[in-house]
């Protein structure tokens, strides 16, 4: 939720990026005389880091800026200007600057990272969803649980089981990630998923193809991962799993063996594929 809104209010996030490291330099100010000028470029930092962790790398470049600032006006000789007439301060300034930066690139890889170990955590989980759905799970239930999976997994609008063979212009996803339209490869880490067509992610056993899951993204750009596209795969073939079980021939019974031998008479006597016939 915090995150949803300084997205939102990503103005009013700048601004406060801008103004915190000025009102904190002046704070210091009025305590210079009782502070060494490296502990109060210490101090400075912390509103750079407030700033880099709002995720904007341009918030966090302005506090930077901003801390640098505020330690040349408030803290080095001559006070209230933006000169600086000794080495030490400039360096210490300079540093402030680097290090602000640092922290800015810092912040943002570590968010990157939380967000991509959430995702991987969402996959994880919806793949153990699918392993607990129950043995008598019919196939309409089973499908509509994947297309879900498959529609979380990649941001997509929406996502419907087809049981038949995609369209001549629908982008496949490959079982290796990759996105194929017209028989050459999708960059979908550049333009995203169609939004004028459907990808399709298709679900075989063999070389047969038992249908497919038509994945839609009409309303906005979605770029997936190859590894989200991986993981959609190994959605979809859940699929074939449960037709695999489907199809599974029954164990042989004495009243199977019975309208077996009945069908073999009714062949030997010239009636075939005839349900109503009766053997001589």
């Amino acid at each position: 939720m915090t995150t949803d809104w300084l997205t939102t209010h990503r103005r009013a996030t700048r601004w406060g990026a801008l103004l915190l490291p000025i009102v904190v330099g002046a704070v210091l100010g009025l305590l210079r005389d009782a502070l060494d000028p490296s502990t109060a470029a210490m101090v400075l930092v912390l509103p750079v880091v407030a700033a880099a962790a709002t995720g904007d790398r341009f918030a966090g470049v302005i506090a930077a800026l901003a801390a640098a600032g505020s330690f040349d006006f408030f803290l080095t000789e001559p006070y209230y200007s933006l000169s600086i007439h000794r080495q030490a301060d400039l360096e210490l300034a300079v540093a402030l600057v680097v290090v602000g930066l640092a922290v800015t690139e810092i912040a943002l890889w570590g968010r990157r990272q939380q967000a991509t170990a959430q995702r991987r955590e969402g996959y994880i989980s919806g793949l153990i969803h699918l392993l607990d759905l129950p043995p008598d799970t019919t196939e309409q239930a089973r499908a509509t649980a994947i297309a879900t999976a498959i529609t979380t997994v990649l941001g997509a609008d929406r996502c419907e089981w087809d049981p038949g063979h995609p369209r001549w212009n629908d982008a496949v996803v490959d079982a290796d990630g990759q996105v194929r339209a017209g028989g050459r490869r999708l960059p979908v880490e550049r333009v995203g998923l169609p939004t004028d067509g459907y990808a399709a992610v298709v679900v075989r056993r063999g070389e047969e193809v038992l249908g497919h899951f038509r994945v839609t993204t009409s309303t906005h750009v979605v770029r997936p991962t190859a590894e989200q596209l991986r993981v959609a795969v190994l959605l979809a073939d859940r699929m074939a799993d449960r037709t695999l079980h489907a199809e599974t021939p029954r164990p042989a019974t004495e009243e199977g063996m019975a309208g077996r031998g009945v069908r073999e008479r009714a062949r030997r006597n010239g009636i075939v594929d005839d349900p109503t016939a009766t053997p001589e």
